[in-house]
């Protein structure tokens, strides 16, 4: 971590793999916790924290029992939208056991395409972090299709990290 110091803002990335167990398709609680321990830790060295994190179509396929290997549009994104509140809940769980305030943060590729949107999200993400809160970012899978998508989010963490 001794690499970390001279940055001010840090933005993690999260992907599926690492919050929701494969097999069962529920959250990885434990590793979560020592997630929130770590910004715990990067906090009181002054970082201010981001973190981006997939998981919502993950979580959501479990509630919703959808077991095929490939979802239909409509799907997914009905799986995102009832993963994506147990993901913000998870999040603001582990990190509340540290008196830490999460946000919730859906955005779209048009929200970056779009100056105003773009300067808008900049706006919300510089005064969460002005408040001590985490902003926890995905992206709003219930409302993107397959012309309108990061894609992964790989590129939404490299773009959350210029904009910031």
């Amino acid at each position: 971590m001794a690499t970390l110091k001279k940055y001010k803002r840090i933005v993690i990335k999260i992907g599926s793999s690492l919050l929701v167990n494969d097999k069962t398709g529920k959250l990885n609680i434990d590793w979560l916790n020592a997630l929130a321990s770590d910004i715990v830790n990067l906090k009181r060295k002054k970082h201010e924290i981001i973190v981006v994190s997939s998981g919502s179509i993950a979580l959501g396929r479990e509630a919703l029992k959808l077991t095929s290997k490939s979802l239909a549009l409509e799907e997914s994104q009905a799986a995102a939208a009832v993963g994506q509140i147990q993901l913000a809940r998870a999040y603001e769980d582990v990190l509340a056991k540290h008196k830490i305030t999460a946000a919730q943060v859906l955005v779209t590729l048009e929200d970056i395409r779009s100056r105003k949107r773009y300067l808008n999200s900049r706006a919300t993400l510089n005064q969460l972090l002005s408040m001590n809160v985490i902003p926890i970012v995905n992206e709003n899978d219930t409302v993107a299709t397959e012309e309108i998508r990061y894609g992964d989010n790989d590129r939404l963490a490299a773009q959350v990290a210029v904009t910031v």
